[in-house]
């Protein structure tokens, strides 16, 4: 009876030993705390990397944008806007492309334009036209949409189905403006969402 009354005390001690150990923990420093002086810096684990902003770079033929200046004097608001339209509304704000799905969207964008240049030369402003323009360069008729936009001008959105890749424009008399963005935070595809708060 001996033994058994002491394999049991055994078996009874592990699970207390394993609930002390956890409760100990491993280190005394918890999220949140600054490391003392005296333990010194700890490096970061490798493995875990940190985010980092979009790296973006200029594209072939594209001019390197100058870098913005703040004027002497102007300093950012030191308390937000107390109108949270913009707030409410960021879900229809489109997500922009970087690095080399930039590049690829501009380049996407200026055959796009050039395809549409003559139309809008001619005065050709009939939705259909533009879908067999774009249509022409290779997208499929599903994934083209093009629109009246006003008297004398036309509206069109392009899913290009990698990244995703969307590009919009209009065309009018006077120009034909296009641009690549990555979709919207709150949908899927290139439509625009639909709701918000």
């Amino acid at each position: 009876m001996t033994t058994i009354k002491r394999a049991s005390v055994r078996f009874g001690m592990l699970p207390l030993a394993a609930t002390l150990l956890l409760a100990a923990g491993c280190g005394t420093q918890r999220s949140g705390d600054v490391a003392s002086e005296s333990h010194g810096s700890r490096p970061t684990p490798t493995g875990i990397s940190s985010p980092s902003a979009p790296t973006d770079f200029p594209c072939p033929g594209e001019a390197p944008k100058p870098t913005p200046s703040a004027a002497p004097g102007t300093t950012a608001p030191a308390v937000a806007p107390t109108d949270h339209y913009a707030e409410n509304h960021g879900f229809r704000v489109p997500l922009e492309l970087h690095g080399q799905s930039r590049c690829d969207g501009l380049a996407v964008v200026g055959r796009v334009t050039k395809a549409l240049e003559p139309l809008r030369k001619r005065g050709d402003f009939a939705p259909q036209s533009v879908q067999n323009a774009l249509t022409g360069l290779g997208y499929s008729a599903g994934k083209v949409r093009s629109y009246e936009n006003g008297p004398t001008g036309v509206g069109f959105l392009i899913d290009i189905g990698a990244s995703p890749w969307c590009v919009e424009g209009t065309m009018s008399s006077d120009t034909t403006k296009a641009s690549a963005f990555a979709g919207y935070p709150d949908g899927t595809g290139c439509e625009p969402p639909k709701g918000g708060h």
